[in-house]
């Protein structure tokens, strides 16, 4: 932060105009006294027309670098912060050429790309998995007959389990990879052939991990568990919970391979969220990203005296003391409501009943209503989120299941005719 300033401290955010993230981070920086410039994503064409200066495009960013750096300098920010993972690469390239600290743009690039990242933590040793690559216009049935099962397809670039699929055996692993890659063409806008990564299928329980990278040092913010099964063929998340259950020796597994793998990467400062699977071969790191936990689970998190995450974020981010990185409460947890059928939503009922249950603290309905909803492997987003407290992780989870139990969603299916205009069926 530069300390000669006048101004409250100042952070520029760069955001996705879809993201649930931008409300937490608004009232967190109203909370700690941060102002924000906010710079949104938006294609050129668009920005134009609008005549909108705080925009750039995050898919153009050798275009939107000089107009980030442009605007931090004009409005006199003291760091540069992606919201999510969309734009992690923009801002540190904004954040190395102002000065601030931050990761290199390599480690941004690498913790977006999974074929990088799994070359990267190969080469430094960190404990993953077997993996290999092929082009989208590959044979999968050529590809299916050099693997060992069972196996996971992946797009390289695509986040939150999006095109993520099982394969146990040739036939569904031609399946899979058709799939996969039918969703990895669908987000090409320059004719490219992308790559599909194909890895080793690891079983066991899965966390996540919430951390801050300061020089190199990580912090552990919070560890979740996550009692439903992700054994595939589809890996979509629901619940979260956290404090983790696990044996402390296990803890501290999880704390080095998450420490060991940002630092593969060259990650070193800000907010990290990495993914690993725990069997009776020890902690196996899935991925690490250089942002913070996505959607609205950070919701549940407090620190100290009643922080949230993102205002520790916005707080490291300008030099801020940081009073104290221990999570108060009892134990938390969040739902991320799993979209169950594709059509158009229609109407979520029981939302009352739901938010009635001993222990709920809240629940938002994300999804809007009389629009399309599409569900993982294709889908990514979730119907909305359902958040908890209780006594116990295990109490937690319970009271999560029996809220869901109660909402009732109409998902009524789009029927294609003749005609060039969808017909909903009723």
């Amino acid at each position: 932060m530069h300390e000669d300033r006048a101004h409250s401290p100042r952070v520029m955010l760069l955001m996705s105009p879809s993201t649930y993230r931008a409300g937490a981070f608004l009232k967190a920086a109203a909370d700690v006294g941060v102002e924000v410039v906010s710079v949104t994503d938006m294609p050129e064409l668009l920005r134009e027309y609008w005549h909108q200066d705080l925009a750039v495009s995050f898919a153009n960013i050798e275009q939107a670098f000089p107009d980030v750096v442009r605007l931090a300098r004009e409005r006199a920010v003291d760091a540069v912060l992606s919201v999510d993972d969309a734009a992690t690469e923009l801002a540190a390239l904004g954040a190395r050429e102002l000065g601030f600290a931050h990761n290199s743009p390599d480690a941004a690039a690498a913790a977006r790309d999974k074929l990088i990242m799994r070359n990267m933590l190969a080469n430094a040793g960190v404990r993953s998995p077997w993996f290999g690559v092929h082009p989208v216009s590959g044979d999968p049935r050529t590809i299916a007959e050099t693997l060992e099962y069972p196996c996971v397809v992946k797009p390289i670039r695509l986040s939150g389990s999006r095109g993520v699929i099982r394969a146990d055996d040739t036939d569904s692993f031609v399946a899979a990879f058709t799939r996969t890659a039918a969703i990895a063409l669908d987000e090409v806008t320059d004719g490219g052939d992308p790559q599909i990564l194909i890895e080793e299928y690891l079983p066991g329980d899965e966390v996540a991990v919430e951390g801050l990278l300061t020089d190199g040092d990580l912090h552990i913010l919070a560890i979740f568990d996550k009692p439903d099964p992700l054994i595939g063929p589809y890996f979509e998340e629901t619940i979260y919970v956290t404090p983790s259950g696990h044996a402390p020796e296990i803890l501290g597994a999880i704390a080095r391979e998450t420490a060991d793998a940002a630092a593969a990467l060259g990650l070193r400062h800000g907010p990290i969220h990495a993914e690993l699977r725990i069997n009776d071969r020890g902690a196996w790191l899935i991925e690490v990203a250089g942002r913070s936990i996505g959607g609205l689970c950070s919701t549940i998190l407090s620190f100290g005296a009643g922080m949230s995450l993102e205002e520790i974020i916005l707080r490291h981010a300008v030099g801020m003391a940081i009073p104290s990185f221990d999570r108060t409460g009892n134990a938390v947890g969040v739902m991320m409501i799993p979209i169950p059928a594709k059509g158009l939503l229609r109407e979520v009922d029981g939302i009352d009943a739901a938010r009635a249950v001993v222990g709920i603290t809240g629940i938002e309905i994300t999804a809007p209503v009389n629009y399309p909803i599409v569900p993982l492997p294709e889908g990514s987003s979730y119907l909305g989120f359902i958040f908890a407290r209780g006594e116990s992780p295990s109490a937690v989870e319970a009271t999560l299941r029996e809220s869901h139990r109660q909402l009732r969603i109409q998902i009524d299916p789009i029927v294609s005719i003749a005609s060039p205009t969808p017909v909903v069926a009723r």
